[in-house]
């Protein structure tokens, strides 16, 4: 039996949770169906930090940036991407990115090819007046639009009076908790050092909070333009906490950190469906983390697999953290449940979520 052709379109794959996410979804159609799969990549940047099955098929837009000719190479990609689309002449396209679902969407007015979004920002999210028109606009166009949370879905479907939605989740990959590596007195924080992640919030936190026998790790690197390593590490500096807290940079093993850890906090005040909670869940950690307005209470139920505290509510926040730290038994049930919840998120249940509904979707 022949199968669908699909093609996949997203700006890279760099370190990051949308990224990450489509690198799964390529992954699990290319190895569990039938069909040929495409995958264009038409950002800046074209290294992928991720793996891609080698019967993918890979298309790069490989003309160099310029910040001096950056009409020129967004009229170049916009013709790129159409030509290329042409080409591959899909049955079916899905794209990430809630910038980029435009441009994708204004590449293929007047094609006869089935376009589905997924938009995967904090949903509340302010946008300029161009970029808001263009959604306005375009969204309605869409074949589908996939939003990761309820409430993601009635800001949407209210605002850019969208018909065809569907509310999947990110697939979070199972982590297996019975390798052979000892937990220490660590608490994890993983993401981007930007400035939404509040890093430096939770730093203070951690330092009010004083105890000798525990450290705070931070997986991550600086990103969109943001030099927010320097503040961090003078910070740490200031607070004389060098010993106790620690910036490892960009890792590829993050598992291992995870597994490593006893406890997963989180203070980002914008999300739109956070895989690091989901992961950090799935290796048995309760997490305490901003309730900010999607995302992470899809996954959190408070005072069971973990806490959830009001946007900066900092004292809350220590208090719920310092608990976890002096009590290891409520520390552990709340891992328990913390593992077991976040099953719903499977990734092969939600990697097929996706498939049904970019393929079979009538």
């Amino acid at each position: 039996m022949k199968g669908k052709k699909i093609l996949f379109l997203i700006p890279s794959l760099i370190p990051g949770g949308m990224e990450r996410v489509m690198s799964e979804i390529v992954t699990y159609c290319a190895n569990h169906k039938n069909d040929e799969i495409h995958l264009i990549l038409y950002g800046r940047k074209h290294d992928s930090f991720f793996s891609i099955p080698e019967q993918v098929c890979l298309h790069k837009h490989d003309i160099e940036y310029r910040d001096n000719k950056r009409f020129q190479y967004t009229i170049q990609t916009f013709l790129y991407l159409r030509k290329e689309i042409k080409k591959i002449n899909p049955d079916t396209i899905l794209s990430f990115g809630e910038l980029w679902n435009n441009f994708v969407l204004m590449a293929t007015i007047g094609l006869k090819y089935p376009v589905y979004i997924s938009d995967r920002c904090q949903p509340n999210k302010k946008f300029s007046r161009k970029q808001e028109i263009l959604k306005k606009y375009l969204y309605p166009k869409a074949k589908g639009v996939i939003l990761q949370t309820r409430i993601a879905e009635d800001i949407y479907c209210n605002k850019y009076k969208i018909k065809n939605s569907k509310i999947i989740g990110n697939p979070i990959r199972e982590i297996d908790t019975d390798r052979n590596i000892k937990q220490e007195n660590i608490i994890i924080s993983i993401g981007r050092l930007i400035s939404s992640k509040h890093y430096d919030r939770l730093i203070d936190i951690f330092a009010k909070i004083n105890d000798p026998n525990w450290k705070l790790v931070i997986v991550g690197d600086d990103a969109i333009k943001q030099s927010n390593s320097i503040n961090l590490h003078n910070c740490i500096k200031k607070l004389n906490k060098e010993d106790a807290i620690i910036l490892t940079g960009s890792q590829k093993d993050i598992e291992s950190y995870l597994l490593k850890s006893k406890i997963f906090a989180f203070t980002s005040s914008s999300e739109g469906f956070p895989n690091v909670i989901g992961e950090a869940m799935s290796a048995g950690l309760p997490v305490v983390s901003y309730n900010c307005i999607a995302g992470p209470s899809e996954m959190i139920e408070d005072g069971k697999n973990g806490f959830l505290i009001p946007l900066f509510d900092d004292a809350l926040f220590e208090e719920k953290l310092r608990y976890l730290m002096e009590h290891e038994e409520g520390r552990k049930q709340m891992g328990l449940m913390a593992k077991k919840s976040i099953k719903k998120f499977d990734l092969e249940l939600i990697c097929e979520e996706f498939y049904q509904f970019i393929v079979n979707d009538k």
